[in-house]
């Protein structure tokens, strides 16, 4: 009997986490048309996060469907940083073209990839309209709301583009452009405000 019940309890847990993380549909079409905002942060005064220090670089704003999301516990950026969002906007938030892409993220990149001989919609477009973002929580609540955050969802952020860096030389900066790819693409965010839609 006891089996049987530590088997219940087991299964309902099971079911219970899955309900919380299973990826959302947020309905049809371009759901986060607009790109990202951002402007200067002039004058922005140094941010100390333990050992580390952040450069405000830039003030941004984004209201994007959430690609995929991955969790870091290990290595210098995750002591900042405990997760990732790949976000979309414009017809990277459209289900019809992700329907037509493959996702994966990890070890801090985001990437995409497809099955047709052609992208759904021009890889230029693709590039300008996601990103991999690397999120550090501004405070507990943040932290909190960043956690609950699924694959699907459209949330609204902001917070501001900065250059983290430590005492020893280590050096992370944030790319200030929606036009790149690659290595240093990605944006690493003070994350002072996380909505979801």
């Amino acid at each position: 009997m006891r089996i049987v019940l530590v088997a219940i309890a087991l299964g309902a847990i099971g079911f219970l986490h899955w309900q919380q993380t299973r990826p959302v549909d947020p309905g049809p079409g371009a759901v986060a048309p607009k790109p990202p905002r951002q402007v200067p942060a002039e004058g922005g005064a140094p941010i100390a996060v333990g050992a580390f220090t952040l450069k405000p670089l830039a003030r941004f704003e984004a209201e994007a469907r959430v690609l995929s999301r991955e969790d870091y516990r290990f290595g210098t950026e995750a002591e900042l940083s405990p997760t990732d969002l790949a976000l979309g906007w414009g017809r990277m938030s459209d289900g019809s073209v992700l329907a037509a892409l493959d996702i994966e993220q990890g070890s801090r990149w985001y990437h995409y990839s497809w099955s047709t001989p052609q992208p759904p919609i021009p890889l230029p477009e693709i590039i300008r309209s996601s990103a991999n973002m690397h999120f550090i929580p501004a405070d507990d609540g943040v932290a909190a709301a960043l956690a609950d955050v699924r694959e699907g969802q459209v949330v609204r952020i902001s917070g501001l583009l900065v250059e983290a860096t430590r005492p020893d030389g280590w050096r992370w900066r944030s790319s200030l452009s929606r036009d790149d790819s690659g290595g240093g693409a990605c944006e690493v965010v003070w994350l002072q405000q996380l909505e979801v839609r």
